[in-house]
């Protein structure tokens, strides 16, 4: 393997996307370790780190490898001057790394969960009569599922499947020497639970465990591999799990004369067995087995990684569902319920929209409320249509069922669907069937540019007029996820924003990318341009004196024109806070660049996902300024990110109303105060955790409490109260 090369930044204020990616995938796992987390929840968090890592490597490693491949063009990192090939160098060695941190991490919370009674069983754990138990229980019911394959000159290395599990042996007879190789079917229970009260061992109930006791069915039949070989002695054995790069349906270009649907539908079956990009081996890393896997899957040895936890943790999933939730109450997050929002009535939502403009924020108070809103429309006959755009939707998807429902109740429903939600494809070509055979007219997004936008639009007819109702989101229509994403879902009626959904609508159904919006930003086409001149009027702010600042909630930051952008601005003085979740290449607090960016990212119980944008005057205090002195506000389906700005249709709209305005503020000095779950990023490129002895404020948990007391004040914003009362006191003891 080639010693990895760290070149120079092609800016010295950059960093690495994809290594920035690594460094949020560290804090998830960081998380698993943390002592202040529910012993249960950190195992999950394992899980998590797993899974982001699968998709990081199907996706982004995916992609390089891609571009090394390309003879016909030179890919150069505009941020580190890195070539494809370096940039996957680092990946590796990174990767390793975390692999490292992740089997400590895991076996030291299975061994605390030991200890408090849920046991995830070893094979050397196994007394005499369970191990009898589970040896019959192989032969009976697994040993008949499992088909063993021999390589050898007739029969080539099998495809095997993308993230699938695989047992793979070295096997001897009198004569010579094989590779075998067994697929383990996904029919296969993920576990085995055992119950054993002193009499007979069996299987365990499957829901509400007091005192789990389960295996992973891999190890059994890593266990009896002799078995399964019976003519065979197996010498050496292992499981595998391959990740195969994943397809860009979105670069693609559509043939000619095809059907776009059934063209998207067949690239997706394309997925489980394109190129291997990495090797994932158990335990095992005899030099044999490495340098066949090797051969038989042409990856180099930097993409084989020999890990000691489980290769595949979804079971964990399945190990949170099924225990008893009051036994081990003390090892979960405290249940927690989104709250209906206050700020409505149960009288119909439509004509109180039409008084005040609403934000629902998600999780900490419920979808319910919009789709109530969805249903009223279903039902109000003088509801004449709804438009939506949608990207990721549940499986079992209420928003399709209210969208359905206003179809037989006559309404024209119109439904911008992204059929290339990666991921979510199968799930999205499947509602789009549904929808057409219900007479729903259908919109696709463009060839070269997603559709990622979150927007609803409702028109009502109302004594010989059209009245609208406007929808705006910063996430998904899913009522999944929204439990766990943090999220804005805004609802006006405001003419100008209702006009510009309208014309929105309007040039998706013509295949317009720009378009001329009075309050929308609307990418590929102007919301760079747009943000960048947010920017540039900061600057001008300074230059005349006064003090400006811009505030940035996002997931990611990679966009190189609006780094540069915030580089001069706060070499001009701006102050410039930004809350990143995830990737962000760019390195706050270098001497002569950007020394007035301060940048932190939030992981916690839930994820964050809100897109918030900023600009205008720093004060002391917004909280009883007149509307025009207040900041400029946007919240947004985009990050900041090439792939947002200039290759996807996203949408960002003002926040005029006061009220709303200063409660998004709220929420965001709150969390920019966090300093229990934030990670401030250094000049060095790391982050370090944002402490402070003095105070401790958990932005998430001060969210669901406000969530809970529900109150409602009039003149200020739910958050600010009890906001500034906190901030009030510390404030006493230290300078925010």
């Amino acid at each position: 393997m080639k010693e990895t090369l760290n070149l120079k930044s092609t800016y010295p204020y950059t960093q690495n996307r994809e290594l920035s990616w690594l460094q949020f995938n560290q804090r998830v796992l960081e998380e698993a370790e943390n002592p202040n987390v529910p012993l249960i929840e950190r195992l999950n968090f394992t899980n998590i780190f797993t899974s982001n890592l699968d998709e990081f490597y199907m996706v982004r490693v995916g992609k390089l490898h891609t571009q090394t491949e390309d003879l016909n063009h030179t890919y150069i990192d505009n941020k580190t001057g890195w070539t494809p090939q370096q940039e996957l160098e680092n990946i590796y060695n990174e990767t390793r790394k975390l692999y490292i941190e992740k089997d400590i991490i895991y076996h030291n919370v299975i061994l605390e969960l030991k200890e408090k009674g849920i046991n995830n069983l070893k094979l050397n754990d196994l007394n005499p009569e369970e191990e009898k138990y589970l040896h019959n229980y192989f032969k009976d019911f697994i040993l008949p599922q499992l088909k063993p394959y021999i390589i050898d000159s007739n029969h080539p290395f099998p495809e095997l499947e993308n993230l699938a599990l695989n047992l793979f042996v070295k096997i001897e007879n009198q004569t010579e020497s094989h590779f075998g190789v067994v697929k383990i079917p996904k029919s296969l229970p993920k576990l085995i639970y055992i119950y054993n009260d002193s009499k007979t061992i069996r299987l365990s109930p499957i829901e509400n465990l007091k005192k789990p006791k389960f295996i992973q069915t891999q190890k059994i039949i890593l266990k009896y591999a002799n078995e399964i070989f019976n003519e065979h002695t197996v010498t050496h054995k292992t499981i595998i799990r391959i990740t195969r790069k994943d397809i860009d349906i979105a670069r693609i270009n559509l043939p000619h004369n095809e059907d776009y649907l059934e063209y998207i539908e067949k690239q997706t079956k394309l997925r489980p067995y394109l190129t291997p990009v990495r090797l994932e081996i158990y335990r095992n890393g005899n030099p044999t087995i490495k340098r066949m896997l090797s051969y038989y899957l042409n990856l180099n040895y930097n993409q084989i990684f020999v890990i000691k936890s489980p290769l595949d943790t979804s079971f964990i999933e399945e190990v949170i569902k099924k225990i008893d939730k009051k036994e081990f109450k003390d090892l979960l997050y405290t249940p927690y319920a989104p709250q209906l929002t206050n700020q409505l009535t149960n009288k119909p939502i439509i004509p109180q929209i039409k008084k005040k403009d609403v934000l629902i924020f998600y999780p900490y108070e419920t979808t319910d409320t919009f789709l109530r809103l969805l249903n009223e429309a279903a039902n109000d006959p003088k509801v004449t249509s709804i438009k939506i755009s949608l990207y990721r939707i549940s499986k079992e998807s209420k928003v399709i069922e209210m969208l359905l429902k206003a179809l037989k109740q006559g309404k024209k429903v119109t439904v911008l669907i992204e059929l290339r939600a990666r991921f979510d494809e199968e799930n999205n070509i499947q509602y789009t069937k549904i929808l057409k055979e219900n007479g729903c007219n259908i919109l696709y997004g463009f060839e070269h540019y997603k559709v990622h936008s979150k927007i609803c639009l409702i028109t009502r007819k109302e004594r010989g007029k059209l009245t609208y109702t406007t929808q705006i989101g910063t996430g998904n229509y899913n009522e999944v996820t929204s439990k766990i994403y943090s999220d804005f879902c805004y609802i006006t009626s405001n003419q100008s924003i209702c006009e510009d959904a309208i014309l929105f609508f309007n040039n998706m159904e013509e295949k317009k990318l720009g378009g001329e919006y009075q309050k929308f930003l609307v990418s590929p086409c102007k919301l760079q341009k747009d943000i960048i001149n947010y920017i540039n009027y900061t600057i001008e702010l300074v230059h005349n004196g006064e003090n400006a600042i811009i505030i940035m909630k996002m997931n990611g930051l990679t966009d190189i024109n609006i780094i540069n952008a915030l580089e001069k601005a706060s070499n001009a003085g701006v102050k410039i806070k930004l809350i990143i979740r995830g990737i962000c290449t760019l390195i706050p607090g270098v001497k002569g660049h950007t020394e007035n960016i301060t940048i932190i990212s939030i992981v916690g119980r839930f994820l964050e996902h809100t897109r918030i944008y900023c600009f205008g005057r720093e004060i002391e205090s917004y909280s009883k300024l007149p509307p025009e002195n207040l900041l400029n506000m946007y919240i947004s389906s985009a990050d900041l990110m090439t792939r947002n700005t200039e290759e996807r249709v996203e949408v960002a709209v003002p926040i005029q109303d006061p009220k709303i305005k200063k409660e998004i503020y709220d929420i965001l000095d709150f969390m920019l105060h966090d300093n229990v779950k934030a990670y401030r990023l250094n000049s060095f490129s790391t982050y370090e955790k944002n402490d402070n002895e003095l105070m401790v404020n958990n932005a998430q948990d001060e969210f669901m409490k406000i969530a809970i007391k529900n109150k409602y004040v009039e003149k200020e914003s739910r958050f600010s109260i009890i906001f500034y009362s906190i901030k009030e006191f510390f404030s006493r003891i230290f300078k925010f």
